[in-house]
């Protein structure tokens, strides 16, 4: 994988937030817009990322979920509930009888247990049921374009920007609210500097389950997870999972759901 994006990321911010200013409406997108590919032109994006880019439209859907976030305030009983952990946890263990040796074979070269992995894929997408349904652009360009965190997803828009030069995302891709990809809803940022390719076809496509898997076993393994070591509350592993997702009562259910799916 090229190293341009992770580096290029960071040092991007301040000239996009000069280049392309934001807003908290719709007004001034489309001036938004002609400023950012300009910018991310100068930053490598090619003729592909850039017609793309031209093509999205602002959110009104993204704005709506992004406004209404209240955070996870339940307590870990009802989560686990109203998340359908009972359900997470029978489709993990159906899913790893069914295909063990791939599982297996992930622990091996990432040191990740299936269990985690299944628990992440069950509580994300619903084992890639539901992906979300929002254009990933569109709304990852809104996001970058609204000034609540718009340096923070502008960095992620310019990398969706070049997973469509690498014709590694359509520009009609499908997503989250805020640009998540896939089967395990990574943001383009991280599909860049953590994405492997799982089937050996020569490029990453977090559509494709092989891919989302090991791309999120990749991302763990980075994050500091201990292979072969506990990772049920209080361990080292466990705090690895507030990388992925930093609310207590969602790592706690993973952690639960994934001992079971293992157990």
């Amino acid at each position: 994988m090229r190293p341009l994006l992770a580096a290029l990321v960071l040092a991007a911010l301040p000239s996009f937030a000069a280049a392309a200013p934001c807003g908290n409406t719709s007004q001034g997108f489309e001036a938004w817009k002609v400023a950012f590919g300009q910018e991310a032109a100068r930053k490598g994006i090619g003729q592909r990322g850039l017609q793309a880019l031209a093509g999205v439209q602002y959110s009104r859907g993204t704005i709506a979920a992004d406004r209404n976030q209240k955070g996870v305030k339940y307590s870990l009983s009802d989560f686990l509930r109203i998340r359908g952990v009972d359900a997470i946890v029978a489709g993990g263990r159906k899913r790893k009888a069914a295909n063990a040796a791939f599982y297996a074979a992930l622990e091996k070269g990432y040191g990740v247990p299936a269990g985690i992995l299944l628990a992440i894929h069950g509580m994300e997408s619903g084992f890639g049921s539901f992906m979300g349904k929002y254009n990933v652009l569109s709304s990852n360009a809104t996001v970058a374009f609204d000034c609540r965190r718009s340096e923070f997803f502008s960095a992620h828009m310019l990398a969706a920007l070049e997973l469509v030069d690498r014709g590694w995302l359509s520009p009609n891709a499908i997503g989250a609210a805020h640009g998540e990809i896939g089967h395990t809803q990574f943001l383009a940022g991280n599909a860049l500097e953590y994405g492997q390719d799982g089937n050996g076809d020569g490029r990453i496509d977090l559509y494709d389950l092989s891919d989302a898997m090991a791309s999120t076993a990749y991302y763990l393994r980075k994050k500091g997870w201990r292979p072969g070591k506990p990772y049920g509350e209080g361990t080292r592993n466990f705090r690895v999972l507030n990388e992925w997702n930093a609310a207590t009562v969602y790592q706690q259910a993973i952690a639960i759901a994934a001992a079971r799916i293992d157990g």
